[in-house]
Order: C-alpha cells, then structure tokens, then sequence
C-alpha cells in the first residue's frame, strides 16, 4: 500500500432522471432567495425554464456563457448578479456555463448550484479559469466550488451525438491524467477507473440510440467520477495542452480532448505503466492509447487537429507555450522536452496514430 494523502470537499450531489423537478427545494438548501440563472446563448430556453421554475425565487436569466470565460463576460454576469440583488447563481449547461457561475463566485463569493447538460465535470472541481488578452489562466479556489449539483439524466437525452461523444472523453481525460497525478491516491484511482469505464460502454450505446436513458444515465454518472478526479488530484500534460491551444487558439474546448487525450497518454506511457494498464483495462483494449482513439474515432469524434480549426503554422508557437510553465507530469516536459511536445502536435494534427 503506498503513501497517499487524500482531501475531500463538501458538496451535495443529487442524481437522477427527473432530479430538475427538486431544484427549489436546493434553492432553499443553500439558504438563498434569488438566483441568477446563467447559460449559453443557445440554452436560453432551458434557462428560461429554470427561472420559470424558481418563480419568485429567479433574480433574472443571463445568457452569454461562451468557451474559456473571457473576463469581460465573467465582469458583466458579475455586475448583473450585484445589481439584481441575486444571492445565488443556477448554472445549466455544460462547462462554459459552469466556467461562468465560477468567475461569479470568485469575486463574489456567491453559492453556486450546476446542472450539468454535458459530461464535462467541471461542476465538482474548485479549478477556475479566465481569459484575458489571449491567454487562459487557470487556478483553484473553494470558492469557487459548486454548493449543490443536480444531475439529470433526461436533460442530456437531446444533446448531439458528436457533442455527447466529444463531452464524454473530454471527461475520462480528467480521469486518464488522475490516475498518473502526481497526488494521485486509491480513492481517486477507484473512481478513475469507474468513470472511464462507465463513459466508454455509454458512448457507443448514446451513438446508437441517442435518447436512452440509461446510457445517459451511465455517461452522466461516468462524467460526475471523472469530474471529481478533476477535483481532487492534479493534472497534467494533456490538460496543459488543453489550456493551451483553447485559450490561445480558441478551438473547442471537448473537440481538443478527444484529439489531443491519445497522444499525451502516449508521451506518458513508459513513465506511468500502472496507469496505462488501468485506463486499457477500463477501456477494454489492448493499450490505453489505442484503446482512447479507437473511441473517438469509433463514435464519430474528430482525431485530427486541423479538421477543428488548427493552423500547421502555429503548432510551433503552441509548443513554446506549453513548455513556458509546464505542469508536473510522470515525464518532464519543459523546454529541454520542446522538440518532442511539437512531434506530439504534429502527430495530433495530422490524425495520426498516438506513439
């Protein structure tokens, strides 16, 4: 048995089909009396029934949520939030959403509640991140931390199969890099594995009949062990790419996980062999980065960066960025490792096969 250090945080999880019908009674959990309710602009009809659901109780809707929380949006829901008097946030959607609710809370130190419509996790973590002048910057506060989440299975049933395909390995990718954290410990490595395996047997089921509810159901409960490996350990190289070419490159956020996951895994493989047994093992293929390609390009998700939106001509500066203030990773790669971080990427955008 190794050494492990292991630290929790307090949250309430309510998980479901039909678990939206108990949001007041959360409201009132939390001890608040109105809440602004946040989304993207293309979930302003699921806010709207939020609000209406709240009644009295709904300070108001914000709908602007986009990819990377850009600080100019993060001040405007903030001073909305202030000037409506609102002493919570509600938060529906997917990751831009939940970024958003976490930029209120930083400042404000507003309770927020997350409903979850995609796999994404970040509705369990207490990491944050803003972008300002091109560049995400990413931390971790408690404050920022959901109170409450609600997850409801019958909210994912229409979510496009590209995008609960893409979500989905977005969130085994927090649980792939959890299991070689550098603070990794058996709690956390349990629920990896759980995780990853309960998204890889949900997604070809979502691919095949898109509104199952229990395969929705399995993914959703995968993303919410994934995401809570997200917030309870480190991560590493992947998600420093991640950052990386969303912030400064601005491609979408679950597309760049699914392309990206194999190769990083692969640049790790000889430094964590444990890890990459336990992540072939959940997936059920031979090797873990085989196995993680195999399953976006299987179910439909992009493999390629350049069919997201990636120019040939800034992978070198993407490879200098990752190096600049690399994470701490089972394989060093700072400056000294440039040239092979830039292999990593052109492999990545080329589509090839991870190695």
């Amino acid at each position: 048995m190794r050494d492990f250090v292991h630290t929790s945080h307090a949250q309430r999880v309510v998980f479901g089909a039909g678990a939206l019908a108990h949001l007041a009674r959360e409201i009132d959990a939390l001890g608040a009396r109105r809440a602004l309710v946040l989304s993207t602009p293309e979930q302003r009809a699921q806010a709207e029934r939020v609000a209406a659901m709240l009644g009295a109780k709904a300070a108001g809707v914000f709908d602007r949520a986009v990819m990377h929380v850009p600080i100019e949006t993060a001040r405007e829901a903030r001073e909305l939030a202030r000037r409506l008097d609102a002493d919570c946030a509600v938060a529906i959607g997917g990751g831009s959403t939940t970024g958003l609710g976490k930029a209120i809370a930083l400042d404000s130190g507003l309770p927020i509640l997350a409903i979850p419509t995609t796999y994404a996790g970040s509705e369990m973590t207490p990491i944050y991140g803003l972008t300002e002048g091109g560049l995400k910057k990413t931390g971790k506060d408690v404050r920022v931390l959901p109170r409450t989440v609600i997850y409801d299975p019958e909210l994912t049933r229409t979510l496009p199969v590209g995008l609960s395909v893409t979500s989905g390995i977005n969130a085994i990718a927090h649980a792939a890099e959890g299991l070689y954290a550098q603070d990794s410990n058996p709690v956390m490595d349990l629920m990896a594995r759980e995780g990853i395996a309960a998204i890889a047997r949900a997604l070809p089921a979502i691919r095949r009949q898109p509104d199952a509810i229990e395969a929705r159901a399995d993914a959703l409960y995968g993303a919410w062990l994934c995401g809570s490996v997200l917030g309870g350990v480190g991560m590493a190289l992947h998600h420093k790419l991640c950052h990386t070419l969303g912030g400064s490159f601005s491609l979408p956020h679950a597309e760049v996980h699914a392309v990206l996951l194999p190769h990083a895994v692969a640049f790790n493989a000889q430094a964590a062999p444990r890890a990459m047994t336990d992540i072939a093992q959940a997936l059920g293929s031979a090797t873990a980065p085989e196995g993680l390609q195999a399953l976006a390009r299987d179910n439909g998700a992009p493999h390629a960066l350049k069919d997201i939106g990636m120019r040939e001509a800034d992978l070198d500066h993407a490879a200098d960025l990752a190096v600049a203030n690399p994470y701490w990773n089972p394989r060093p790669f700072g400056p000294a490792e440039r040239d092979s971080i830039r292999a990593l990427l052109q492999r990545a955008f080329d589509g090839d096969a991870p190695r």
